[in-house]
């Protein structure tokens, strides 16, 4: 009887905790942490976009990672004076200890000054890119 009511319990939890991470996962926020973080060209390797930047750190075996980089592509081409640029994150460990990336992919959304405004992790849909992308254009 013990052991059934041991199985109930874990199964309960995980299927609360698979809820939460669902819910969660590729959502676009503002974090607290996030809000005197800011990046340069020289730590992007290349220039920052004339409203906003999309910064994605992924990794080499990440497969929502290519699937974030298409969306990515889309809402440049969409919305003009925005740029997106991958950051290896096995390659640029401090950068993402400094930011507190957790997982691949993360995305983190920066005003045209470099000031980190939005962040997902997992992979966000579109339309919540557009919007965090509305929010930086209006901070700037």
């Amino acid at each position: 009887m013990t052991g059934l009511i041991v199985c109930a319990a874990v199964l309960a939890a995980a299927t609360v905790h698979g809820l939460v991470h669902r819910r969660r996962n590729g959502r676009v926020r503002v974090r607290a942490k996030d809000g005197g973080e800011r990046l340069t060209a020289a730590e992007l390797g290349g220039p920052l976009g004339e409203r906003a930047t999309l910064v994605q750190f992924s990794s080499a075996f990440c497969a929502p990672c290519r699937a974030t980089r298409r969306v990515l592509g889309e809402v440049t081409q969409i919305v003009d004076g925005v740029r997106h640029v991958e950051i290896d994150a096995e390659a640029h460990l401090e950068l993402v200890r400094r930011l507190g990336v957790l997982k691949t992919p993360t995305v983190l959304v920066l005003d045209a000054g470099g000031s980190v405004v939005r962040r997902a992790s997992g992979q966000p849909r579109k339309a919540d890119v557009i919007a965090a992308l509305g929010a930086a254009v209006q901070t700037a």
